[in-house]
């Protein structure tokens, strides 16, 4: 039976959700950062000076993604003021990227957050199960399906046994491999894996049927997840959660940095892009947390994001951005139309130079299940409003002096607080929300007796004589 710890060793395994499964190719929409064709100039150059050369606004052709997820990996790396060296790998590929540095995962564990990054929806929107380890009804659309159906090919290769529970997380790859020689526990990670993974990983994308054509890998690293394991290789920083954690990110950081170095040697790599970010993030003690779940704090949601396109300048992008921009953006950097299931935006035009536009109100979303109780939030410039069920109680926090949110100011400051629970009900009355199926109990009382899929069509009655 799949029992998470108590509510204040809050964690998950790392998980994953990849689901699928229309027939028919759903609607879709001209992607979002199509640009506009710039004016023609009547006076041609003069002989003496060339025209200057116009900076791209899009890729130049369709290119491959290469997207890699840490497990649990926290929003204070080295890239973005982190004190202590645990990525230097990554930390080289942020300096030649585009660095998001107010990134956003979409809930704080992986069976709801990935639900999200593989659907461009939010988890409240999809059909699902009611249990902690939660399952995808095959009628959710994840994009890799979409690519899959373009005749793209897809790779997906992860460690940990959740992947391979029956919870319908392989559709959409014509790969899908789990480290061999692992075991489940519903209370931990007890395996150490990055180094198969980037054993594994070269293996796949070293085989042409994976790589001869326009391809999408998604490549998902377990290590940083609990049991934090102190590693040789790592320098030795102590050995208290957060030392351990850390010595955990520093080797997976040296197995994705063999992965990189020998991913450049590829004639493939020029034409693929390279996105790295993480499910959720981790907590140490604050607001009296260990691990993840069951809250959507801060240091639970925030997570790095790294995007490395073939010839982009980096630069350092301080808008807020979530994951539920990155499905559009993976479509859109492969040449792809996006559905109109979308949420988000494509991120393209930041990409190649535009001024970034606010992407807010920030949704944070952790349905119910069997053990999480009910969460939703949403950020609007300075605050954040997190509401607990239905609306029993909200929590008020002014994010820029109060990062850590420590302060609750719903009561002290009712006219910010009405202003954000008017904008949170816009916000969510937008959001379609679809109760959970499987028919068990959750974690309020109620039972999971949501559909597995959209209501069949009514056949029109027919005419009377």
């Amino acid at each position: 039976m799949e029992i998470p710890l108590k509510r204040e060793f809050a964690f998950t395994v790392g998980a994953v959700a990849i689901l699928a499964g229309c027939d028919t190719k759903p609607e879709v929409a001209t992607p979002a950062s199509s640009a506009t064709a710039p004016p023609e100039t009547s006076a041609a150059p003069s002989a003496s000076a060339a025209a200057p050369k116009e900076k791209p606004t899009r890729p130049d052709r369709p290119l491959n993604v290469l997207l890699l997820t840490l497990d649990s990996l926290r929003a204070d790396v080295p890239w973005t003021g982190y004190e202590r060296k645990t990525a230097p790998n990554l930390t080289k590929l942020a300096s030649q990227s585009v660095v998001y540095t107010n990134g956003y995962s979409v809930s704080s564990y992986t069976a709801k957050s990935i639900g999200a990054l593989m659907t461009g929806q939010y988890p409240h929107s999809l059909y699902r199960t009611g249990v902690f380890f939660t399952g995808y009804s095959k009628a959710n659309v994840f994009f890799p399906e979409l690519l899959q159906q373009e005749k793209i090919r897809t790779i997906g290769l992860h460690s940990h046994m959740y992947f391979k529970r029956g919870k319908n997380l392989e559709q959409g790859f014509d790969e899908w491999r789990i480290v061999p020689g692992i075991s489940f526990d519903a209370q931990t990670d007890n395996h150490v894996t990055s180094d198969k993974m980037t054993k594994l990983g070269i293996e796949l994308l070293d085989n042409p049927e994976n790589t001869s054509k326009q391809f999408f890998a998604w490549f998902h690293y377990m290590d940083p997840h609990d049991q934090y394991v102190l590693h040789e290789e790592s320098p030795q920083w102590g050995k208290k959660n957060r030392d351990r954690y850390d010595s955990e990110v520093f080797f997976t950081d040296l197995w994705i940095g063999k992965l990189l170095d020998w991913a450049q040697k590829k004639p493939w790599w020029k034409d693929t892009a390279v996105i790295v970010s993480a499910d959720h993030g981790e907590a140490f003690g604050e607001h009296k947390m260990y691990k993840h779940a069951f809250e959507l704090w801060e240091v639970l949601t925030r997570v790095p994001i790294v995007i490395h396109v073939p010839g982009l300048e980096p630069r350092r992008i301080d808008e807020r951005r979530s994951h539920i921009d990155l499905p559009p953006t993976i479509m859109d950097l492969m040449g792809q139309k996006l559905p109109k299931q979308f949420v988000g935006r494509s991120l393209i035009p930041e990409l190649y130079g535009a001024k970034p536009q606010s992407h807010e109100p920030i949704v944070l979303d952790l349905p119910e299940d069997s053990h999480n109780p009910p969460r939703r939030a949403v950020i609007q410039g300075n605050w954040k409003l997190t509401v607990h069920g239905s609306g029993w109680k909200h929590q008020l926090f002014d994010l820029k002096n109060d990062p850590g949110e420590e302060k609750d100011l719903a009561k002290e400051n009712p006219e910010q607080l009405e202003a954000m629970k008017n904008l949170f009900k816009k916000t969510w009355d937008e959001i379609p929300q679809i109760k959970p199926y499987g028919g068990n109990k959750l974690k309020s009382g109620g039972s999971a007796s949501g559909p597995m899929g959209p209501p069949a069509e009514k056949k029109p009655a027919p005419e009377q004589p």
